[in-house]
């Protein structure tokens, strides 16, 4: 499988001639991995993840083209029937032939006031596991984390405790696009740190770049 970083939190993981993209939101440089994704899989519905007006375009191109996602991006996208998939904690379903399981129920607390919003996260082929906006720990092994690096809703003690709690393989920073080149920095050596500690590699892909996953 090859996992490419398109930009803060959107991947792209490739198995043979199949593709599918997840959180192609409005800080990703996902137009042409839209066009040519068989299906795309969206955590939750913040702007940073969901590109409705994106999205709505590549299908309205591409009939062929599904979507899996939250409960709230579900009803947002209703419009689209069938074509739109709502999925929930404890899902295993296939998405263009890949075994996708769903964890995850809300979005890490980001107001003391108001309710979270509904998150999922993926784990795919059993390889791959992508949160979303939430610190879940999946009850199966994660061979490859895509690990949120920065956001306003975390702090460096909670990406320790994270990855702790995971103990990943592998881990690769997504989450990031709203740090400078200082913040980059300050981050890339918590990670780094984090994976010192399980004597694991954990990087940060820049946007664009590519890593084949073999198996650990």
């Amino acid at each position: 499988m090859r996992l490419t970083k398109l930009g803060h939190a959107c991947v792209q993981l490739t198995e043979d001639d199949r593709t599918i993209l997840i959180d192609p939101g409005s800080f990703s440089e996902a137009g042409d991995a839209l066009a040519a994704a068989d299906a795309v899989l969206i955590t939750h519905e913040h702007f940073d993840h969901f590109d409705p007006d994106a999205l709505r375009a590549a299908m309205a191109e591409r009939p062929a083209l599904e979507a899996w996602t939250s409960r709230a991006v579900a009803e947002n996208l209703a419009d689209l029937g069938g074509r739109v998939h709502q999925v929930g904690h404890g899902d295993a379903v296939t998405i263009a032939g890949f075994d996708v399981h769903v964890y995850g129920e809300d979005h890490e607390l980001m107001h003391p006031d108001l309710p979270p919003v509904p998150n999922v996260g993926f784990l795919v082929d059993g390889e791959v596991f992508h949160p979303g906006d939430a610190l879940t720990v999946p009850s199966e092994p994660v061979p490859t984390l895509c690990l949120p690096g920065n956001a306003p809703w975390m702090r460096a003690l909670d990406l320790y405790e994270y990855t702790r709690a995971v103990r990943p393989g592998r881990a690769f920073a997504i989450h990031d696009g709203l740090l400078n080149d200082i913040g980059l920095q300050v981050m890339e050596h918590v990670l780094t740190s984090a994976g010192d500690e399980l004597g694991k590699e954990f990087v940060r892909l820049t946007p664009g770049a590519s890593v084949d996953l073999a198996a650990e």
